[in-house]
């Protein structure tokens, strides 16, 4: 039977999880459908798809570091800077009303979307706290430090 204090702990650890496999998923459809991403790139930025593939590889490797107990606080220190580079082309989309394929076309859904960022700040800026506290962090401190006491 799990304790009170036990039960915020295990609930932030899945929810790290959701957020690291849903921010993996985000970085890679930026792989596979980067045309899309590029058409909502503010037009003052040079080089929207290669803007679009950068922030795909920090968005996957934001999601894998955020999942590795060692880097994790670094990763989630990542994830809210690639939140705030990106919320220009989230505004510019609002402001443009840019359709994405697969998303439903309502300029509604693009200005609710704005203020979701501060929600994807806030989780991610979640797990910069207490890092000895995350599940397996006293672990790979103890190994990292075996490794470099030899």
């Amino acid at each position: 039977m799990q304790t009170s204090k036990q039960q915020p702990k295990r609930r932030k650890e899945i929810l790290r999880g959701v957020l690291a496999v849903c921010i993996i998923i985000v970085g890679i459809t930026h792989f596979t459908h980067p045309e899309q991403y590029a058409r909502i790139v503010p037009p003052q930025l040079p080089y929207p798809v290669g803007l679009v593939y950068i922030s795909g590889v920090f968005e996957i490797l934001g999601g894998i570091g955020l999942m590795i107990p060692f880097v994790s606080v670094v990763a989630a220190w990542g994830l809210i800077a690639l939140f705030i580079a990106v919320f220009p082309a989230n505004i510019n989309q609002a402001i443009n009303s840019i359709p994405i394929d697969g998303i439903p076309h309502h300029p509604i859904l693009y200005w609710v979307r704005l203020p979701f960022q501060a929600v994807l700040i806030a989780w991610a800026w979640w797990y910069t706290r207490k890092p000895e506290d995350q599940k397996g962090a006293s672990e790979a401190v103890a190994q990292a430090e075996s490794y470099l006491n030899r």
